[in-house]
């Protein structure tokens, strides 16, 4: 009787493993129509996947997969929710190509390539490339262009567009015509283990952008572009960076923050464990004059800097040329964001311009709580430092800047005030 029972047990568990296991359902793009040989339109047979993969019903969760050793071209689309599911796992091992023509966005939104919006509980993996073949973009760009028909809005790759509780992980990013991913009114979003890369000389391809969004993580990335590494925008808060490497580019920044004079929401932004490599500027605070709001609550720590142009910089007088309005009567603005409680910690390496540390804070509004504690920066010459005492030439510069020093600090700032 004990040997019955004990087989019957043994056969109700493995019932129990074998429905389990069916909860999950594949569907694979090859299925809806994708040909994948990197000529073909395979948009509407991605989207097909995806209506059947987000409308499942009677399962947990579903892979939808794009299969290795092939090229999809796909056009600008969208992959909506909500879904029915509670997890979708979209699984990229092949590569996804963008159409190289620019007229392809003629007539819909030329701000984005591929997207989701209004996803929960969605997983974006793989070993697979996401190629934007930006090429085209940027050679008229309005940051390499002068002529009137210069681009001004180019596709980001990816974006996520209120979506919540979601990864994306293990993936490669190329030559996005602008922004590699983009994270827009979402939450609870973990981003680890992506490789990045575009041309230092590529305009506008940051690598990862936040936007209005709130308990963002990023970590164990490589990133390599012609604009910021990671840029922080408006409206965010709980905010984590950490063991990043940035090079070539622009750096990690808050902001630019509070273009055309709106009102500025930041707080509780934590970025640790980042090795920049000649970057123009390694940890930056960028806001535009004339704005009003805070950036406080704000932590770098445990930096290190190779051949920087600008270490750690705050710049209260933001503008580019693609601002409409006067760079230089923005200047006087009486208003101006409140940037405060800012921590700079442990941070080391080698500056390629003699002004290491410029805090160069709006003259309306200080910036306020500011702490430098451990901070050794020396010059550096190309990729070497020729001297062992050029750090005794790097300097600071700071403008109406207050806060206090800990620790060693190289260079010197006198130039900083007693808050």
């Amino acid at each position: 009787m004990g040997i019955l029972a004990l087989i019957l047990v043994t056969l109700s568990c493995s019932n129990v493993i074998v429905l389990s296991r069916s909860f999950v359902k594949e569907i694979n793009v090859l299925n809806y129509g994708a040909v994948g040989d990197g000529y073909t339109d395979d948009s509407q047979a991605f989207l097909k996947a995806w209506d059947v993969t987000c409308n499942l019903e009677f399962a947990e969760s579903a892979n939808m997969i794009i299969p290795g050793e092939r090229r999809f071209l796909v056009n600008p689309i969208t992959f909506n929710g909500p879904c029915k599911l509670s997890r979708i796992n979209v699984q990229i091992l092949g590569t996804i190509l963008s159409p190289q023509d620019t007229e392809t966005w003629d007539g819909i939104d030329s701000s984005q390539w591929l997207a989701f919006r209004r996803v929960t509980g969605l997983i974006v993996d793989g070993y697979g490339t996401i190629d934007g073949r930006g090429t085209n973009w940027w050679s008229n760009s309005c940051r390499n262009s002068h002529s009137k028909d210069c681009t001004k809005m180019a596709p980001t790759a990816i974006k996520f567009i209120f979506c919540s509780n979601s990864y994306i992980k293990d993936l490669h990013f190329i030559d996005s015509a602008n922004t590699h991913i983009g994270i827009r009114q979402s939450e609870w979003f973990h981003i680890t283990n992506l490789k990045i890369s575009a041309p230092e000389t590529s305009p506008n391809t940051d690598g990862i952008h936040i936007d209005r969004s709130k308990h963002v993580f990023i970590d164990r990335s490589s990133i390599r572009s012609g604009d910021d590494c990671i840029s922080i925008g408006d409206h965010t808060s709980d905010i984590r960076i950490t063991n990043i490497n940035c090079g070539p580019g622009h750096g990690i920044s808050v902001g630019s923050l509070g273009k055309g004079g709106s009102y500025v929401q930041v707080e509780n932004i934590r970025v640790s464990h980042v090795n920049f490599y000649q970057t123009t500027n390694g940890v930056r605070i960028k806001t535009w004059k004339g704005a009003t709001g805070y950036a406080r609550d704000i932590t770098f720590e445990h930096l290190n800097f190779t051949a920087v142009q600008n270490p750690i910089v705050i710049d209260q007088y933001y503008c580019n040329k693609l601002y409409l309005g006067n760079c230089n009567s923005a200047e006087r603005s009486a208003t101006g964001v409140h940037i405060s409680d800012v921590t700079y910690k442990n941070a080391t390496g080698t500056s390629s311009t003699s002004v290491a540390i410029r805090l160069n804070c709006s003259q309306s509004t200080a910036c306020t709580g500011i702490l430098l504690d451990t901070i050794q920066l020396s010059l550096t010459s190309g990729r070497h430092t020729t001297h062992k005492h050029w750090h005794e030439r790097v300097t600071s510069s700071c403008t109406n800047a207050r806060g206090k020093t800990k620790g060693l600090i190289q260079p010197n700032i006198p130039c900083l005030l007693q808050n």
